[in-house]
């Protein structure tokens, strides 16, 4: 009997630069389009010094080669619709410890076995596509840390004929990756000014609600706290968040409050971050709770034993 396998078959693709990341590199190729590697180089040198990726410049440069984007807050239901007609999906994830976040190609999904499967880079010794599958309710836990966010990159033929749940978020959520642009570049004005844009567009948008508290905890401000709680209410699952308002009330010296929000983070996904066990192992220290701050500075080692401060918690560790 054949297995209920949706899969769609995607380039073997290993180039990529900061602003050519390479989902939208594979993702272009898939419908046969070329990204200029050139032209990415050129692009990445006003970001000197930054290691992660700016989606927003593979983005654009695929949009200036013919393709059309949407970048939405999606479901598991209707990222099975998009692949179903032929779109591979990128979707935004949690991170591997201390990155952030990640975004990764999904390439189809089985329902029988409840996975979802993604793209791997490293194709084997035939050089055919490798996939990794994912159990579907990890991959949803995942997903809903970072709000459920896709990015569907196809010709404008095929994505308009699509009908997506939240078109209506793509004005706002392309603001938000336009502020994250202007933030790593240290424009934080333009970034607080997209932000503020998005958040009119889509009052309820948890990214831009999420970004807006983050640059304004930055900047040491207390009206962060209303944006992170805004975030929380329409998704509360955000990961990013509870760390957020941890670090906040953690530099405002309010241990207790602080801790509540770094354990609810951990509560979500207890491997995302190693530092975060760090800083509650402080603050726990801090309220003379010893021996839970013995046991964070032992997580903290387990999730990042290349640590580079490991003699000093070690030492740490045992004087508590």
């Amino acid at each position: 009997m054949e297995q209920d396998v949706h899969e769609l078959i995607l380039p073997l693709v290993d180039e990529e630069n900061i602003c050519l990341p390479l989902p939208i590199n594979v993702v272009s190729k898939y419908w046969n389009i070329e990204l200029p590697m050139a032209e990415a180089i050129e692009t990445a040198k006003k970001y000197s010094g930054f290691d992660g990726s700016i989606l927003i410049e593979g983005i654009e440069s695929a949009e200036r080669h013919g393709l059309t984007c949407k970048i939405i807050h999606s479901s598991l239901s209707e990222l099975k619709k998009i692949i179903d007609a032929g779109i591979p999906p990128i979707v935004i994830l949690p991170g591997i410890p201390e990155i952030t976040q990640h975004a990764s190609i999904i390439t189809g999904y089985n329902d029988e076995e409840k996975t979802i499967l993604h793209y791997i880079q490293k194709g084997n010794q035939k050089g055919e596509q490798q996939e990794g599958a994912i159990p579907q309710d990890i991959f949803e836990n995942e997903w809903s840390e970072e709000g459920n966010l896709v990015i569907v990159l196809a010709p404008n033929d095929i994505l308009s004929s699509l009908k997506l749940e939240n078109d209506s978020s793509n004005k706002s959520n392309r603001l938000c990756f336009d502020s994250e642009r202007s933030s790593i570049l240290k424009n934080y004005s333009n970034a607080l000014e997209s932000l503020k844009q998005a958040i009119e567009i889509t009052p309820k948008n948890p990214t831009a609600l999420h970004l807006l508290g983050s640059l304004m905890n930055e900047q040491n401000s207390t009206e962060c706290v209303q944006f992170y709680e805004k975030c929380l209410e329409i998704n509360n699952r955000s990961y990013l968040t509870f760390n957020g308002l941890g670090n906040f009330y953690l530099k405002s010296n309010q241990f207790e409050k602080a801790e509540n929000y770094y354990t609810k983070a951990i509560t979500i996904d207890p491997k995302r971050s190693a530092k975060i066990y760090k800083n509650r192992a402080f603050l726990r220290e801090k309220q003379n709770k010893n021996s839970d701050a013995k046991d964070d500075l032992k997580s903290y080692l387990k999730y990042f034993p290349k640590a580079k401060d490991r003699g000093i918690i070690e030492q740490a560790i045992r004087e508590l």
